[in-house]
């Protein structure tokens, strides 16, 4: 076999095709949190390697006491950098790429700039300000989507 999908012969009438399941497979809470995980071990891991060394080269406090501190912004643009940058070019993180997730648009559309910035900055930032309630809607919504996807009109589906 070399991984072509064979033709339904045609004996197979429409109720022997209805147990076949759909090829998307949205990706559930849990499978979403975990790679979520992942993903903020991976963004810590750039502040401690990159953020943190360079900051004490340059003689600047690391230091986050407050949310305009130097450290505590720069450690915050290396967290969206990377969920933008990440999703953008390969529509998945590394958490997502470790459990054969990825992120596409509902229309079949590739992800544009203007729907991976409004996801992954200000859908997300809505989402966790509201009490992490709008990650939530991943449990109960028909497609598993966050508040964060509703709003880019996008879906996190297996691979």
């Amino acid at each position: 076999m070399t991984g072509e999908y064979l033709p339904v012969p045609v004996e197979m009438g429409k109720e022997a095709c209805a147990n076949i399941p759909s090829s998307i497979r949205y990706a559930g809470f849990w499978m979403r949190f975990w790679a979520y995980l992942l993903d903020l071990i991976v963004v810590g891991s750039l502040n401690r390697l990159l953020v943190f060394p360079l900051f004490h080269l340059l003689g600047i406090s690391a230091e986050r006491t407050n949310m305009f501190a130097p450290a505590t912004i720069a450690t915050t643009v290396v967290f969206y950098a990377y969920f933008v940058l990440m999703t953008k070019f390969f529509q998945q993180t590394l958490g997502k790429m470790v459990f054969g997730l990825k992120v596409v648009d509902e229309s079949g559309q590739p992800l544009t700039w203007l729907t991976v910035l409004f996801r992954e900055v200000i859908g997300k930032f809505i989402a966790k300000t509201i009490l992490f309630i709008g990650f939530l809607f991943v449990a109960f919504s028909e497609k598993k989507k966050g508040m964060h996807d509703q709003f880019a009109d996008t879906i996190v589906v297996h691979e």
